[in-house]
């Protein structure tokens, strides 16, 4: 007759179960949804801050993990401290998995931020935006209208911009509420003569009829006249956020002549982005292990995202295109959304449950 088993204690058994949880949690968050909070405005009225949503990683494969020494469930740091939850010894190959769908154009895409590079690709930063622009197209801005291939592209219902509004007397957070402005997308002037917002072309037709507004005029950049922090080099070819490109985004197999445009417009992205050890630009020419490249083939796809408010947003016309293996998923669905300048019940949109995103 055998012996009967041993009772498991009940620490035991809960130790075995918090184990259990905590394995499924990290599977699921891995190979099938995450959660993600919207953390800025850049995609107002689209998306808000305190909107938490589900990211899918099924729609465009799930990436296998390159850092692979990582505290599950941790991102970049152990909880509540200033300590790196993973070490980057070991470094796998990207390879995605099998998925149903790729990346289509004006998809909502979750992503790791290109330009941190003091972090492994799969532990930089996760950012939303919209992929305006997917390998292949050219993209130009024109006069703050978005033209993919030519064509006027198609404009985000909820789009912002940025306005001038000059009043008839001092406005509280009350008037602007009524509007559905919020706090942080209004600031007023020094001479308090009005206030800079940020609103949908819906929103600023109403606030036209209010008695206390004197004007509504857009902000917007002048053509030709270049910004500095624009990618890859705003100064010397004359664009700003409002007057851009054209630029065509880089296609795996995509081949290019080195001439001195194409160094400016995409050595930093070869550079950064295509696994090369050893890259430098002098004179305008691009050397790779020190031999001088004459024209080069990408290795991987390439996305141009940008915010769905316009004048609200770091995006790629600021820090470039996001390469293919930065691609966390599609941005699905809501599941909750919380507005921070309300209290108790106030504070829960309802409306936005469940909403799914496009």
């Amino acid at each position: 007759m055998s012996k009967e088993k041993k009772k498991k204690s009940a620490a035991r058994e809960w130790l075995d179960a918090l184990l259990f949880a905590v394995i499924a949690a990290s599977l699921i968050r891995w190979l099938l949804l995450e959660p993600f909070t919207i953390p800025t405005a850049s995609m107002e009225k689209s998306l808000l801050v305190g909107d938490f949503l589900f990211v899918s990683k099924m729609h465009y494969g799930t990436r296998t993990p390159r850092t692979i020494i990582q505290m599950p469930l941790t991102h970049q740091k152990i909880w509540g401290t200033d300590i790196p939850s993973y070490s980057d010894a070991i470094q796998l190959p990207y390879f995605r998995l099998p998925g149903f769908t790729s990346v289509k154009r004006n998809d909502v895409v979750v992503f790791n931020y290109p330009d941190e590079f003091e972090y492994p690709v799969d532990l930089k930063t996760n950012y939303i935006k919209r992929a305006i622009a997917i390998p292949g197209d050219i993209i130009e801005i024109k006069d703050t209208q978005v033209y993919i291939n030519g064509e006027a592209g198609e404009n985000p219902e909820e789009m912002q911009f940025s306005y001038d509004v000059l009043t008839n007397r001092p406005l509280n957070a009350d008037f602007f509420d009524q509007f559905d402005i919020n706090p942080d997308s209004y600031y007023p002037f020094s001479d308090n003569s009005g206030y800079m917002i940020f609103a949908t072309d819906k929103m600023v037709e109403e606030l036209r009829k209010s008695p206390a507004i004197a004007s509504v005029t857009l902000r917007k950049s002048k053509e030709g006249q270049g910004d500095p922090n624009v990618f890859p080099d705003g100064s010397y070819l004359k664009w700003n956020k409002d007057f851009y490109g054209p630029l065509e985004v880089p296609a795996e197999g995509w081949t290019i002549e080195m001439t001195e445009e194409n160094v400016i417009k995409y050595a930093f992205t070869i550079e950064k982005y295509e696994g090369h050890e050893n890259v430098r630009v002098e004179a305008n020419e691009l050397f790779i292990n020190n031999q001088k490249i004459t024209s080069y083939t990408f290795k991987q796809d390439y996305y141009f995202m940008m915010g769905d408010n316009r004048h609200d947003s770091l995006d790629s016309r600021y820090w470039g295109f996001v390469p293919e293996d930065h691609i966390v998923g599609k941005a699905w669905f809501l599941w909750l959304s919380l507005e921070k300048h309300k209290t108790m019940f106030n504070k829960i949109r309802w409306s936005r449950f469940f909403n799914p995103i496009h």
